[in-house]
C-alpha cells in the first residue's frame, strides 16, 4: 500500500471506488443506448432534417417562403379564399388554342374535382393583354358556369412591374399558381393533361383544404 493510500481512510477508500464503478457502468450503459438509438436518430436526422432526393409529398411546386401578393393588383378580393391563378393573353386564348384551354379546363376540373369544398376555391385568369376574351371562351368559362373570373394586369405601370415580377418568379409565369387565404402564392402547378397528374393537383389541393383554414372568409 503507498503511502498516499495510507492517509486516505478506509471507509472513503471504499466509497470511492463503488463510485468510479457506478460512473464505469453508467458509461457503458449509456454507450449501450446509444448504440441501439443510432438506427432511429439517423433515420429522424435523414426524414426531419436532410430532405431525401425525390421524398416530396407533393406534385406541385412548394414555394417557400411564400410570396405575398399585393391586393391592390387586382379588382376582386383575394384575401380570405384560396385562389388557382393563371396568367395567359386573350388575343391567344381562342377556342382553337388547345394549349390555352388546356389550363382553364385543368382549373375547372380540380375545382368541381374537391367537391363541396369547391366554394372555398375560387379561379382567377389575369388577362395579360387586355383584348376581349373569345365569346366561346367565355360562355364555357364564364364566372356562373365555371366560377373563372377574369382580371386585367394593373394599369398603373409601377403595380404591373411588381406583379410580372411576382408572377414570373421561379420561371412559374406558364404555372397554374395557388394564392392561399392571406393572399401568398405558396404552390405552382404545371399545365397538363395527364389523368395521374391531375389526380396529384387534386390531392395537393384537398390536403391544403383539410389541414389549413386560417384566415378563410367564405
Amino acid at each position: 500500500m503507498s503511502d498516499t493510500e495510507l492517509l486516505i481512510p478506509a471507509s472513503q477508500m471504499d466509497s470511492s471506488a463503488i463510485n468510479a464503478r457506478t460512473r464505469r457502468g453508467r458509461i457503458q450503459m449509456l454507450l449501450l443506448l446509444l448504440a441501439c438509438a443510432a438506427p432511429v436518430i439517423a433515420s429522424y436526422l435523414a426524414y426531419y432534417v436532410i430532405k431525401p432526393e425525390g421524398g416530396k409529398t407533393n406534385f406541385g411546386t412548394l414555394v417557400y417562403p411564400a410570396q405575398e401578393l399585393n391586393p391592390a393588383w387586382f379588382n376582386v378580393p383575394l384575401q380570405g379564399k384560396w385562389t388557382l391563378l393563371i396568367a395567359r393573353p386573350a388575343g391567344e386564348c381562342q377556342i382553337k388554342d388547345e394549349k390555352c384551354l388546356e389550363a382553364l379546363f385543368l382549373m375547372r376540373q380540380v375545382r368541381v374535382a374537391v367537391g363541396r369544398e369547391s366554394k372555398r376555391v375560387q379561379l382567377l385568369w389575369v388577362n395579360t393583354d387586355g383584348k376581349t376574351v373569345d365569346p366561346e371562351v367565355a360562355k364555357a368559362y364564364d364566372e356562373q358556369a365555371a366560377g373563372l373570373k377574369v382580371v386585367a394586369v394593373p394599369t398603373d405601370p409601377k403595380l404591373r412591374a411588381e406583379f410580372e415580377t411576382w408572377l414570373n418568379k421561379e420561371g412559374a409565369g406558364q404555372q397554374i399558381q395557388l394564392i392561399d387565404p392571406s393572399p401568398a402564392k405558396m404552390m405552382y402547378f404545371p399545365v397538363t393533361n395527364s389523368p395521374k397528374e391531375f389526380t396529384s393537383i387534386k390531392k395537393d389541393l384537398e390536403k391544403l383544404l383539410k389541414l389549413n383554414r386560417k384566415g378563410e372568409n367564405l
